[in-house]
């Protein structure tokens, strides 16, 4: 069970109303320091404004905010999910802090639909639209939170790539926003979630097939000959006195001097990302943890990374990870991005184990318990590129208004691994999750 974080308040207002604050907030970020000693106000969620109503057959009408690297394939996979009749949808507009950022798929998306797709440096002038039905965030992930609790005050249903946050403490956020406007339609962009061997997986673990689950393991390892991210190349032409509002891209993180390194390979830099721990590893262990929902909560965590390789990335290049859950399950968790052997992705449990390697569900009884549990093989069908498959169930989401497979509360657990292994890394401690108020402290 998902436990229930402590009650949220509504604010009551409209999109423009809301907006409007947020913008006299973040103008009001000189005052911080002097804010910084007075107690700090509860969080309020915003109550969503109306939703753009859709009715059957009309194209849903998509955003992007962040047309680089990564949304910009999303705005192909929407291209093609229109042009080859797969799903009536249209993206209408793209907001970015770089105007180059959005050139590709502003072709794109004008090819596809015919029709003049709009583009806006502020991605809030974009969310004030009223024929906008979702919004897909791409941006850099300290940006993600403030990103979808603007979009979801605005009325917007939200597919936010992954990590869902940069910091825990953002992460139950917007869960709190989500859960206070439950017809919001969220889902977290994570690749292998569709995969039907942990949907399988599942369905065992709770039907008790494999007893209970004691241990579990799993990895993302890859390799390079000169260091991870660098293939994200730096535009000459980027100047952030004509094309660039380099200010709105630090955002919440460090004003520091423009800077195209950082700009370009942000998942390198500890004050913009946790590295191989929220940009690959949250593949792996989001869909095992969904599987293993019966443990629980993460309850503590422990990690340590190395400079082994790539000693010019601040963040590391292996890091190892455990993870203890409110049962006491306990996950291994290995990544690199300077050696691609990494360990089968499984399940233990006291009378089974569960083998999740390639793309079917096999289980295996444990030798005691060879005479009471029958070996099983899952067989689970070649879906293609599960990251379409994720990207249509948000679409037939926002069309039925089910909830989406990785929702909120998912982010928010993987997220608390995430952010606890960032830190027990970078400080050497073990770190330990308040269930009830959602906080980690060292131990």
């Amino acid at each position: 069970m998902i436990p229930t974080p402590p009650p949220v308040q509504h604010s009551g207002q409209s999109r423009r109303e809301f907006l409007t604050r947020t913008a006299a907030m973040a103008g009001a970020a000189a005052l911080v320091s002097a804010a910084a000693a007075k107690p700090a106000r509860p969080f309020v969620a915003p109550k969503a404004a109306p939703r753009t109503p859709l009715k059957d057959g009309d194209p849903i009408r998509i955003g992007i905010i962040g047309p680089g690297g990564m949304g910009t394939g999303h705005c192909h996979a929407f291209c093609n999910f229109l042009l080859k009749g797969i799903e009536n949808v249209e993206v209408v507009a793209l907001a970015d802090v770089c105007d180059l950022r959005w050139e590709d798929a502003k072709r794109a998306a004008e090819s596809a639909t015919k029709k003049k797709v709009d583009t806006y440096r502020d991605y809030r002038q974009m969310l004030e639209r009223d024929d906008i039905h979702g919004v897909l965030i791409a941006t850099p992930e300290h940006w993600h939170s403030r990103n979808a609790i603007d979009a979801i005050a605005a009325g917007k249903d939200v597919f936010c790539e992954k990590p869902m946050c940069l910091h825990l403490d953002e992460s139950v956020e917007l869960m709190r926003v989500v859960q206070a406007n439950p017809e919001c339609v969220f889902q977290v962009g994570t690749q292998k979630m569709q995969l039907k061997k942990y949907q399988e997986a599942k369905k065992l673990i709770e039907a008790d097939a494999i007893g209970v689950p004691t241990f579990s393991q799993t990895s993302y390892c890859r390799n390079s000959m000169h260091g991870e991210w660098l293939y994200y190349a730096i535009d000459k032409r980027w100047d952030p006195a004509k094309n660039i509002d380099w200010d709105a891209w630090c955002g919440s993180g460090p004003k520091i001097p423009w800077n195209p390194e950082i700009y370009a390979r942000w998942r390198r830099y500890r004050d913009w990302s946790t590295g191989i721990i929220g940009d690959l590893l949250v593949h792996e262990i989001t869909p095992l943890m969904m599987a293993l929902e019966r443990v629980g909560w993460p309850k503590r965590v422990v990690a340590r990374g190395s400079h082994l390789v790539d000693k010019k990335m601040e963040n590391h290049d292996q890091v190892n990870i455990i993870v203890e859950f409110e049962s006491g399950h306990m996950m291994t968790i290995a990544g690199s991005t300077c050696n691609e052997v990494g360990v089968e992705t499984m399940i233990r449990g006291h009378k089974a184990n569960l083998y999740l390697a390639d793309r079917h569900c096999t289980l295996r009884p444990e030798r005691l318990y060879a005479n009471d549990v029958d070996p099983m093989r899952v067989e689970c069908p070649d879906i293609g590129n599960d990251q379409d498959v994720h990207r249509l169930d948000w679409l037939r989401c926002i069309r039925s208004r089910e909830k989406p497979l990785a929702g909120v509360e998912l982010g928010t657990k993987v997220m608390a691994v995430v952010d606890m292994a960032a830190r027990s890394i970078w400080e050497g401690r073990a770190y330990e999750l308040d269930t009830t108020t959602f906080k980690a402290r060292a131990v």
